[in-house]
């Protein structure tokens, strides 16, 4: 038994790209799998605005973080990596900022993120933690963000 919720990854591409927030850059560095997006409208009907963050090292911070906006304070110690629109189409902005460690950032920077969800408990503070999925990273190697 599988404890992906959507198709292997090969098997599945982004339902939504987050706009570009990096200057100089023309490809987006972080997408929404169809399951990620599921959750966070339902996630947003509960708390209200969203945002992620994803920070380094071992245990929760391995993992992507929703939180309802605001709830996670960002410094310049924070890269803002993209803005994902969840809104279905023909509805007002559901916008969730996307915002990574500059020192993960450091480690990352050829990487282009899907975020996807799971079966099985993920961090405690994370707003999906309760419903018995997590949020995880999948990652592809990209040679540049620019044309």
């Amino acid at each position: 038994m599988t404890d992906l919720i959507t198709p292997p990854p090969d098997a599945i591409g982004p339902a939504v790209e987050a706009t570009i927030t990096i200057p100089g850059e023309t490809r987006s560095r972080v997408a929404l799998a169809q399951s990620s997006v599921d959750l966070l409208r339902s996630l947003w009907e509960e708390h209200g605005p969203l945002m992620f963050h994803q920070s380094g090292g071992c245990c929760d911070g391995s993992s992507p973080m929703c939180f309802p906006a605001g709830e996670f304070i960002t410094s310049d110690q924070d890269v803002l990596l993209g803005r994902l629109d969840i809104a279905p189409a023909g509805e007002p902005a559901q916008l969730i900022d996307f915002w990574i460690s500059a020192e993960q950032f450091e480690y990352w920077s050829h990487t282009a993120l899907l975020i996807d969800t799971v079966k099985g408990r993920g961090g405690g503070f994370s707003a999906e933690a309760p419903r018995g999925v997590r949020f995880i990273i999948r990652s592809e190697l990209m040679d540049s963000f620019s044309a």
